[in-house]
């Protein structure tokens, strides 16, 4: 089985997301379950386009929120 780590990152009011070089995903939507399936949907099609890779895959999602917070008065 294939594990892929997939970051998805809260940043100014949308949700994108990262995945290390071999796979190459740059993603983003306005909701986390939609990026989420739009993952899902992505993952297995690249690993089957780039590294011929038809097996199953375990996707690890870790979430990172950025807030920007207005200086203190």
């Amino acid at each position: 089985m294939k594990t892929c780590f997939v970051k998805m990152i809260w940043d100014d009011g949308f949700w994108c997301c990262e995945t290390d070089a071999e796979l190459g995903i740059t993603l983003e939507s306005p909701s986390f379950d939609g990026l989420a399936e739009r993952v899902r949907e992505a993952v297995p099609e690249m690993l089957a386009l780039n590294r011929g890779y038809t097996g199953p895959v375990q996707i690890i999602f870790v979430t990172e929120r950025v807030d920007i917070l207005p200086a203190a008065i």
